[in-house]
């Protein structure tokens, strides 16, 4: 049993790494999309978001199997647990990077607007919280996790700066509100895919741990 058990959680973590590759790059070209105006780029993603529904079930479905054969306890039972869990949230993941890809488009309607510079920024960390979450995971690195956790602050002040400078835009020239308003849905939905980033890392905590850390009073308390 444990040879079979051992084999499919090879397997699993194959398989999650795919579908994490895929939603990177995802992130990637949405925000290429946006910054650059790249419409080839957002209808790929658009494109991509199949490929990954597909993934995800077959992820699930796959977990549900295991857990249903092999009874696994302790370690493995949390990263099969895990894996189902962070599964979701890159499914999630890679509906808001179709958001993202679509509000792009939208803005291309726009040819004076002017993308504002803080978004380049957002979208690079955004996308390096992504990558260093899914990374804590595969490593089992409870530390590199709570820096995941704790750089999403750096997310938020960008998203309230962003914010602020589109509403700033609309008030000041009536022609640009519904571009900016695109935009401004864009840095909502790159902000949500920060908080998701969040959640695969405090997952990961969980896996190597036992330990959830869902909510970021606990968070700090661990990170001091």
């Amino acid at each position: 049993m444990t040879k079979h058990l051992d084999r499919d959680m090879d397997q699993l973590h194959r398989d999650i790494l795919s579908l994490s590759a895929v939603v990177e790059e995802m992130i990637g070209n949405a925000g290429r999309a946006l910054q650059d105006g790249r419409v080839d780029l957002a209808e790929k993603v658009i494109h991509d978001d199949q490929e990954v529904d597909q993934q995800e079930v077959a992820i699930e479905e796959e977990c549900l199997k295991m857990l249903a054969l092999h009874h696994p306890v302790a370690i493995d039972l949390r990263r099969i647990s895990t894996v189902i869990k962070v599964n979701n949230d890159l499914e999630r993941i890679a509906d808001l990077a179709v958001n993202v890809a679509q509000r792009a488009i939208g803005v291309k309607d726009y040819p004076r607007f002017v993308i504002p510079e803080g978004v380049g920024p957002m979208v690079s960390k955004v996308s390096g919280m992504v990558r260093g979450a899914l990374d804590a995971f595969v490593n089992m690195d409870t530390s590199a996790a709570k820096s995941v956790i704790l750089r999403d602050d750096e997310v938020d002040a960008l998203n309230a700066d962003l914010i602020n400078r589109l509403r700033l835009t609309m008030q000041q020239d009536a022609q640009f509100v519904a571009a900016a308003l695109h935009c401004f849905s864009a840095i909502r939905h790159l902000e949500r895919i920060a908080d998701l980033a969040t959640n695969i890392a405090e997952d990961a905590i969980y896996l190597v741990d036992g330990e959830i850390v869902r909510h970021r009073s606990v968070m700090k308390k661990i990170a001091k």
